[in-house]
């Protein structure tokens, strides 16, 4: 057993900071806290005066198992105080890492994402959820699939108690999307994805397309093909873009109608309708040739290969779109940010994740600070983000006994900040130590944790 003494302890469903606490750590969990001891010269003793206590932040939109070895990776999302994440692709028969007091925590994950691969017709569909289902995975996640398929892959998850996350299908409503169950919509969308549903010009949704055909008949390794085509394709998806869709687009944020963006929101909230916007994901798909990005100081802690292929990403953006084009995804996105503001207004529940990994300019680790200050940029106060973070990811999860605040007997994943995270957004990124499954990580481990991945900038 140890103790973290005179930490002030922060609740993120509220705010409520209780200083001068003693919290002590023992077998993995809080074994207590209490009013401070102060110093007693025990050298396992660690020096909480000044800072903050907060629960670990989870990143719930992230892909470092896509990497045969995320060790890296894993590293820089534990020394950014990331000690859980929801991996959101795998492969059925992949194992799952053991869990490590040195890696985040990984609190779910699916199998093979559905596409038209795998998922083309509702009968082909319906047999891949029951696949998968038998092989342990935790949700299914949707991706690039016939408004069509998705009803009848949401009607057999039902069946067998999985939810369905991920990708809204282009052409369907939103709202309908929601009554059917949809348990976790990611990055807004993606796509026009929730803004179809907030405009008086619904006619203008763009029609239904994948990059990914359908075979004709069954073909082997499909799951195969299809992480390979969707590696290809998550570097920057807003690439595929085309110019009817750009059309839609425009047409959707002309007709925007914020009492319709409301009741959506309401409906979200009354349905138990999750977002998890990613929205550094979605700015650096949409502005992927910003210099801003190139120039990242964070890019220290990714390969060499990576920053190639997002350089490249970036060149093949500015030369596809026109400066009318990348007009229009700004626009886009200033109504995303918009919208993460109604549905937060609204009551409707929010998720804070990433895309790390894969995606272009998201860097592991570092990323769920930039969704932080987007978040933030969009209106969100630094309690919400916060509890975006941690209690509110351990509710979707349905983890409160186990995870989501500082309580005695949760289990010791935690974040220790130099500066209270209740009065800005810029103190979430004060993580001074990170204390994982109770193994208390300082500063000191932290930073080599870190140049641990800088290492690799060859």
């Amino acid at each position: 057993m140890y103790r973290i003494a005179d930490v002030a302890v922060v609740d993120p469903r509220d705010g409520t900071v209780t200083p001068h606490q003693d919290v002590r750590i023992a077998d993995g969990r809080i074994a207590g806290i209490g009013a401070t001891d102060g110093p007693d010269g025990d050298p396992t003793t660690v020096d909480g005066q000044g800072r903050f206590v907060v629960p670990g932040f989870v990143d719930m939109h992230a892909h470092p198992l896509n990497l045969a070895d995320p060790t890296h990776e894993l590293d820089l999302m534990l020394a950014f105080g990331v000690t859980g994440y929801r991996q959101m692709s795998g492969a059925p028969g992949r194992a799952r890492p053991a869990v490590d007091d040195r890696t985040p925590r990984l609190l779910a994950t699916p199998c093979s994402v559905l596409t038209p691969l795998n998922a083309g017709k509702p009968d082909t569909a319906v047999a891949e959820v029951r696949r998968q289902a038998e092989a342990g995975a935790d949700f299914i996640k949707a991706a690039l699939i016939t408004p069509e398929v998705y009803l009848a892959v949401q009607a057999e998850a039902d069946r067998l108690g999985l939810p369905v996350v991920g990708h809204l299908p282009a052409g369907i409503d939103p709202l309908a999307a929601s009554d059917a169950g949809f348990r976790s919509i990611e990055h807004i969308g993606p796509g026009l994805g929730v803004l179809s549903g907030c405009s008086c010009h619904e006619d203008h949704r763009p029609p239904a397309a994948s990059p990914i055909k359908a075979p004709p008949f069954p073909i082997p390794f499909a799951d195969k093909i299809a992480e390979r085509l969707l590696r290809r394709i998550v570097v920057n998806p807003a690439q595929l873009t085309s110019p009817a869709a750009l059309d839609s687009i425009r047409a959707t944020i002309d007709g925007f109608d914020e009492d319709k963006a409301r009741e959506l929101a309401r409906h979200f909230a009354a349905n138990d309708t999750w977002n998890c916007p990613t929205l550094i994901r979605i700015k650096a798909q949409q502005f992927c040739d910003d210099p801003a990005f190139a120039a990242d100081p964070d890019l220290r802690y990714t390969t060499a290969k990576e920053r190639k292929t997002w350089t490249a990403a970036a060149a093949a953006f500015h030369r596809k779109f026109t400066e009318a084009q990348r007009a229009v995804f700004a626009d886009q996105f200033a109504f995303q940010l918009r919208m993460v503001k109604i549905l937060d207004e609204e009551g409707a529940p929010l998720l804070a994740g990433t895309d790390a990994v894969g995606a272009a300019w998201v860097v592991a680790g570092t990323s769920l600070h930039d969704e932080f200050d987007l978040l933030a940029d969009a209106g969100l106060g630094p309690v919400r983000i916060l509890r975006a973070a941690t209690h509110d990811a351990a509710r979707f999860l349905r983890r409160e006994h186990e995870a989501g605040t500082v309580d005695v007997g949760k289990e010791a994943d935690l974040v220790l900040l130099d500066a209270d995270p209740t009065a800005a957004v810029a103190n979430l990124h004060t993580v001074s130590a990170v204390v994982r499954a109770g193994r208390h990580h300082d500063t000191g481990a932290l930073s080599a944790l870190k140049e641990r991945a800088t290492g690799r900038r060859g």
